[in-house]
């Protein structure tokens, strides 16, 4: 049903004459829920919202966009809509091309009218009175799920002061359950294995170190003061006229738009630069999907810290964020993680070759913070597993993700000076339907063959390499190297000690 079914329906309950005015409708909060072949994932996302508690006397209408479907989204969104017995509603888009943010915007335009329409009128009485009794907007994803009283927390943080904007849940990445629990005789096991609740243990470990880095992030916001500079799509109760702000400040046709791949950190900054505080609440939680293996992770990374990137070095937006000190100083960090690693390899590889390696027992000081550090952050992380808090010890998982992070930030600042922008969403898409595939293996057997070379001609050229002439040559240059390496390794442990201060505070993840 859309919404000018729905305004007719319940519009015949009101009496459109001059006394509508009088006509009284409870406080509201409306969700919206853009939805892209989520038949799997919508009806526990939807049974989730039915488990929230509500603010006294405040009701609650969901509005599913089926957008752009070629499944039952549609279908299994009313039948959840009646199974947990909710106001809930399903919008249609046609040819939509913006994707999450036309799906979003078509929400809004239904309630708020579209003034790209050459045929728009004026709202009817009803949909101005309902417009009215609106008093928050939640926002998710189909494949999110709020926990029990996440809303009512969400709520008490949006209404404690009226310049507050948007309020964000704290997202914790759902482990999928164990594939080997699962019988092969029994006869859903292909039918269970694509609903993607289960995963093997390289799945189960990208999902943990998706919800270490999470839990990471955000308890650096909460030690910050609870200030985030994006509000994230999953799980995000926005502020009506805060939104309406945005729309007519920037003479949009909705609050939400195209122009960045990360539309929610975008909106985030619009609204901070117009005075509204974004906060997380201390106390809402949100369950969401992961990326369960390394080519839709690496897909998904890239959309984020390209749509990261080009909102800090884009003229053309002209918004920033009082938190692009400590964005930039996060791009400035991986570049500092790369300098040391890339560095410290080269240097070992010419001193070992030219045998002039020294060990000294101080360079076990920074893996040992970083192994306090990890371990501490292995701990905080909600719903966390013995294995994982000792792989964070061992530093094995850290630096397996680390790595992978600093590919894709090679990759973005690459692409950024490129002159051909690529599509983040349409790839996340891609990669996560199967349609394209990684090229983790090709890069492994690179730089397998690439070790294996380095190893033969450093053994073939023993006697040339670890000759005095070229050792006086090449010591001046290790020196400085060793030098350099060391202020920026002293300068990476001072910060992880800092961090390793800011995790006293007794902050939840």
């Amino acid at each position: 049903m859309d919404w000018h079914s729905q305004n007719m329906l319940l519009s015949q309950t009101i009496e459109y004459s001059s006394n509508v005015k009088n006509t009284y409708m409870k406080p509201r909060i409306v969700a919206f829920i853009p939805a892209h072949n989520e038949e799997k994932s919508i009806r526990d996302c939807l049974e989730g919202i039915g488990d929230q508690e509500l603010p006294e006397g405040v009701e609650l209408d969901v509005f599913v966009i089926a957008d752009n479907c070629s499944d039952n989204t549609a279908d299994k969104s009313l039948d959840a809509g009646t199974e947990f017995n909710l106001n809930l509603y399903v919008l249609k888009t046609k040819n939509n091309k913006q994707r999450k943010v036309g799906a979003l915007n078509h929400a809004w335009k239904n309630i708020y009218g579209d003034h790209l329409d050459i045929y728009f009128e004026d709202l009817t009485p009803y949909q101005k009175i309902y417009k009215q009794s609106i008093k928050a907007i939640l926002g998710m994803d189909a494949d999110s799920r709020l926990a029990p009283k996440a809303l009512m927390y969400m709520w008490e943080g949006l209404m404690s002061a009226r310049n507050i904007g948007g309020v964000m849940a704290k997202y914790t990445m759902r482990m999928p359950k164990k594939k080997s629990t699962l019988s092969k005789d029994d006869v859903y096991y292909e039918e269970k294995l694509a609903s993607g609740e289960y995963g093997g243990f390289l799945a189960r470990w990208w999902t943990h170190q998706q919800k270490q880095d999470m839990a990471s992030w955000l308890l650096d916001l909460q030690y910050n003061g609870g200030s985030t500079y994006v509000l994230g799509g999953q799980a995000t109760l926005f502020r009506p006229e805060a939104l309406q702000n945005i729309v007519d400040e920037n003479k949009l046709d909705g609050p939400w738009q195209d122009e960045s791949d990360v539309e929610d950190m975008l909106l985030t900054w619009q609204l901070q630069k117009s005075n509204w505080k974004t906060l997380i609440s201390p106390k809402a939680r949100c369950f969401v999907d992961s990326m369960r293996s390394y080519h839709t992770f690496r897909q998904q990374r890239n959309k984020w810290q390209s749509g990261t990137v080009g909102l800090l070095t884009s003229k053309d937006i002209g918004v920033k964020t009082k938190h692009i000190g400590k964005i930039w100083r996060s791009q400035l960090k991986s570049l500092m993680n790369l300098l040391i690693r890339v560095l410290f390899l080269l240097l070992l590889v010419v001193s070992i070759a030219t045998d002039q390696f020294q060990w000294s027992w101080i360079w076990l000081t920074p893996i040992v913070v970083a192994s306090i550090l990890n371990t501490i952050l292995a701990i905080k992380t909600p719903m966390n597993r013995p294995i994982d808090v000792l792989l964070a010890a061992l530093l094995i998982s850290p630096e397996i993700y680390l790595w992978v992070n600093l590919v894709t930030f090679v990759h973005v600042w690459l692409d950024r000076f490129s002159a051909t922008k690529k599509d983040g969403w349409a790839n996340q898409y891609k990669a996560e339907a199967g349609i394209t595939r990684s090229r983790i293996v090709h890069l492994l057997l690179i730089l397998t063959i690439i070790t294996m070379s380095v190893v033969f001609l450093c053994v073939y050229y023993q006697d040339f390499l670890t000759s005095e002439t070229m050792q006086m040559a090449t010591q001046p240059y290790l020196i400085i190297g060793w030098t350099v390496l060391t202020y920026i390794t002293v300068f990476a442990t001072l910060q992880m000690v800092y961090q390793i201060w800011t995790l006293r505070a007794k902050h939840s993840a």
